[in-house]
């Protein structure tokens, strides 16, 4: 299994619209970004998109245009699903995953498009291309929305998509002897959002779950470029 960072920013994405902060004015100037989240994970020769970002188009040329076979959304915030219709006239539209509540909210924007849709409830699991699914449920009030697990015979791989500190302690049992940890880390210490985490709070779960590796990822243009543990657009993480 290998695993491609698309994206690791926040619904806005750095750099912003009209900043000149020090993380977006340096954006600008190197070329670095921080696209809207979401995952690649390829296995068995197949891709499976998590989470279809309003940068999709711009994601997918960056690593050739791979086809999609499957998609899975997490919640139905515009950042992590309006990508999907993307789509449209380039491939066969794939069959999207997700819990029910999530499947029916976002599918009700695609009726342009026909598609596949299957309900997946928090907790139970699915086979796609080779990884078992498991979608837990987190808390990002007041969307419904679920992390995923991701396992193969040689890796776990947990992603606690947008979420505060406060995750189901069922949540936390499943993200256990993980390889690879991704988490919603959206602004630095110090600061407070009661839908998300921040730096400080993903470094103390990383450290009370001890994942093998982690990395912050939805962060916001105010994260800077060289703490410890961020993900980066385009990273890899491969399996074998």
């Amino acid at each position: 299994m290998k695993i491609t960072l698309l994206g690791t920013g926040d619904a806005i994405g750095t750099p912003k619209i009209n900043c000149d902060c020090a993380q977006c004015s340096h954006a600008k100037k190197t070329g670095k970004t921080r696209l809207r989240t979401s995952l690649l994970i390829e296995n068995e020769g197949r891709h499976i998109l998590v989470d279809s970002s309003p940068d999709l188009r711009q994601q997918l040329l960056r690593i050739d245009s791979p086809h999609i076979d499957a998609v899975i959304w997490t919640h139905g915030h515009y950042d992590h699903f309006i990508g999907f219709g993307e789509f449209y006239r380039v491939q066969k539209i794939p069959p999207v995953y997700a819990a029910p509540p999530v499947l029916e909210y976002c599918s009700d924007l695609f009726g342009f498009l026909s598609f596949e849709k299957n309900a997946v409830n928090p907790y139970s699991s699915v086979e796609i291309s080779g990884v078992t699914i498991t979608p837990f449920m987190v808390t990002h009030p007041p969307a419904f929305t679920c992390g995923m697990l991701f396992e193969t015979e040689n890796a776990r791989v947990g992603f606690t998509s947008d979420t505060n500190r406060d995750i189901p302690q069922q949540s936390l049992d499943l993200l256990t002897d993980l390889d690879l940890l991704l988490m919603d880390a959206l602004v630095p210490p110090g600061i407070s959002i009661q839908k998300h985490m921040n730096y400080l709070d993903v470094c103390t779960l990383a450290q009370q779950l001890e994942p093998e590796e982690y990395r912050c990822v939805h962060m916001s243009h105010l994260m800077p470029w060289d703490l410890p543990h961020c993900g980066t657009d385009g990273e890899t993480f491969e399996f074998s």
